[in-house]
């Protein structure tokens, strides 16, 4: 069975457990308290990835795939979360690249900052950054999401699976999601798809 080298608290590694989930397919976790360092031993970084981050998804041969949106990529390709049309899939990899520099780099360490840090981090004098760089990011998604939709083509792809992920619990990292009604409507069509799972 796939093991997920995993952390609940992580988007990235949610992603991963939603597509996975979304396909059918079986698969165990194993938890990480990426905090106190449990991702950076000697064991981690020698076995299961040298960058010491999660995810990873580690297969029955034992050979670890890293990076989430290499791992969504290589999971939903040939089925319906990654389209057959070039053009389209060079749109979802648009939207992914997206996410991990324009998005998540903004919503999701103000997420991590207010909810896993301690109250009196100096960290949280990013805040006003992260929120005016992740509301930028949001309503590019909010622009698209007014006119389809979802993110490429008519149907759910692994880029509405990636960007989902951090956007969804955007709030946590005090960001004003009433501000954006059609990313709020995807949020829905995303919760209706068969086999969805909640991030906690």
């Amino acid at each position: 069975m796939l093991l997920l080298h995993d952390n609940i608290e992580s988007g990235n590694a949610y992603k991963v457990r939603l597509l996975l989930s979304l396909l059918g397919i079986a698969f165990e976790t194993k938890q990480y308290d990426v905090v106190n360092g449990e991702t950076r031993t000697k064991e981690y970084l020698e076995n299961i990835n040298k960058n010491g981050r999660i995810p990873v998804l580690q297969f029955e041969d034992g050979r670890c795939l890293a990076e989430s949106n290499a791992i969504l990529y290589y999971m939903a390709n040939g089925t319906q979360y990654f389209p057959q049309d070039k053009w389209q899939q060079a749109k979802v990899m648009e939207w992914m690249f997206f996410e991990q520099y324009s998005h998540e780099p903004f919503v999701a360490v103000a997420k991590f900052i207010l909810t896993m840090l301690p109250e009196d981090t100096p960290r949280r004098a990013e805040i006003p950054t992260l929120h005016e760089k992740g509301y930028a990011a949001l309503q590019i998604m909010e622009d698209r999401l007014e006119e389809a939709a979802f993110l490429v083509g008519d149907s759910l792809s692994i880029a509405d699976i990636a960007l989902y992920a951090y956007t969804h619990k955007a709030h946590m990292g005090d960001f004003d999601m009433n501000r954006y009604p059609a990313i709020n409507r995807w949020f829905s069509r995303v919760e209706k798809t068969p086999n969805y799972i909640e991030m906690f």
